[in-house]
């Protein structure tokens, strides 16, 4: 019955009915609950139907900790967690099962943080649980696969603009700060219009006046088109990669999962 459980949970198989109706169930409910999370922020919603959204939320909470724990419960079926303890520990840190219970913590965490604001916070990171739609949906483990594939190139990316982004500042602060001593009063405050205009965003609430200023300005907007076009290029590629690795690799078997090799 653990084996038939964890099969269930699981992504469906090809031809296994009972595992893609409880996929298909959970990924009903994930949505329902996304859109309940949005429509209660209305605030005539909240008070018309108040009352239909708190036991939703009930409903959904008790679905996902069920879940959850026959997750963890029968998770030992598979080989890679058959150890009772230490096996059900590896796999509740997996990200997969952190995300379930990233779904259902923000129900439970205001029990023992009464404070409101706390409570109000909890309630709001319930909108993660659109998170768990990466059990289920090959676009977002593609999405997975990418990030983690390219994982050294995007840390690069980020380090070279972290540190354009500390220099843009530093140059903006010396150029702009007897000019203009309240908006660029500081470093980090000088932050958020290299923030701004690095990201080619540009909100115009605060900008250079100096002739030395609006030239440092010219040339840190022409570097940020370059800063987001990385990380645009890198991610890029690597879905290519995935995609032609995707076509080169095996078959997979319908009934087992695993690679069809061929045979002379």
């Amino acid at each position: 019955m653990k084996k038939r459980i964890y099969e269930i949970l699981e992504v469906a198989r090809p031809g296994d009915k009972v595992s893609s109706a409880t996929d298909i169930f959970i990924m009903t409910l994930v949505l329902c609950n996304v859109l309940a999370v949005v429509l209660e922020s209305v605030q005539e919603l909240q008070a018309r139907f108040g009352q239909m959204f708190l036991w939703f939320e009930v409903v959904s909470i008790a679905i996902f900790t069920i879940e959850y724990l026959l997750r963890i419960w029968s998770c030992t079926s598979d080989e890679q967690y058959s150890s009772p303890l230490y096996g059900r520990l590896r796999f509740a840190l997996t990200p997969l099962a952190l995300i379930d219970l990233l779904a259902i913590a923000p129900f439970y965490l205001p029990f023992a943080l009464p404070d409101l604001r706390v409570v109000r916070a909890m309630r709001l990171l319930r909108i993660l649980r659109i998170l768990k739609f990466g059990r289920y949906s090959e676009a977002f483990r593609l999405l997975g696969r990418v990030v983690h594939g390219k994982r050294q190139e995007l840390a690069a990316a980020f380090t070279i603009l972290v540190a354009l982004l500390i220099i843009a500042a530093s140059l903006m602060y010396e150029a702009e700060h007897v000019a203009q001593p309240d908006e660029f009063r500081s470093i980090p405050a000088a932050m958020w219009w290299a923030i701004v205009t690095l990201t080619t965003v540009g909100y115009g609430d605060v900008f250079p006046v100096t002739d030395t200023g609006r030239m440092l300005g010219a040339i840190i907007a022409v570097l940020g088109i370059g800063m987001v076009a990385l990380p645009t290029a890198i991610i890029g590629a690597g879905f290519v990669a995935t995609f032609q690795t995707q076509k080169a690799a095996p078959p997979l078997c319908p009934h087992c999962g695993k690679t069809i090799e061929a045979f002379d």
